[in-house]
């Protein structure tokens, strides 16, 4: 498979390549963008080595889309993939304006996370997504102001864990799961 010229600046995550599908070389792929078929709209993508994977072909298939990629000729190539993730780089995307509440889950990744009151958490060393939806991984903060990547902890990514992200300032609001069941019984106890 042909590498990468030089490694992507800035990658953007677009899937992650599942089981094959057939013996043809075909695989499953879980797109991470708002058309699942628009995987291939975006150019080669890169995996974290650089090898590139160009769309050949692509149709939906329940949750994922049934890829074949020019580089992947048959079955026991595709089965070599399986977890692989597919990058592309920020400047491929199109200029096109987000809309006030889109992001791109790549721009969380590096932001600081305050509790509500304030207080430095951590940062948001990376984002998952096992199926069930998104995941923070949240790296706390020690006590000499350095990040405690071995104590990292995975926190929903939920409007409710997460009520405010702020771009500009590099930091968004973290509410762990246990403040907010703490918050439902005060709202029980007070309730008579």
């Amino acid at each position: 498979m042909a590498k990468a010229e030089k490694p992507l600046s800035s990658p953007v995550l677009m899937g992650v390549i599942g089981a094959p599908h057939g013996v043809r070389g075909e695989l499953r792929v879980k797109p991470y963008t708002g058309d699942p078929q628009a995987l291939g709209d975006y150019g080669t993508l890169f995996d974290a080595q650089g090898r590139a994977f160009d769309v050949i072909d692509i149709r939906p298939a329940k949750n994922v889309v049934v890829v074949t990629f020019e580089q992947v000729p048959d079955r026991t190539a595709a089965e070599a993939l399986n977890g692989v993730e597919l990058f592309i780089d920020r400047s491929q995307l199109p200029d096109e304006e987000l809309e006030e509440d889109e992001f791109f889950v790549a721009d969380l990744v590096g932001l600081a996370a305050h509790d509500a009151a304030g207080a430095k958490i951590g940062e948001i060393v990376a984002v998952h997504d096992f199926g069930a939806g998104d995941l923070l991984e949240v790296a706390p903060v020690t006590s000499s102001g350095g990040l405690a990547r071995k104590s990292a902890f995975l926190v929903e990514f939920t409007r409710e864990t997460v009520p405010d992200i702020d771009f500009d300032a590099g930091r968004l609001t973290l509410i762990r799961p246990s403040e907010i069941e703490a918050r439902g019984e005060d709202d029980e106890d007070g309730a008579a």
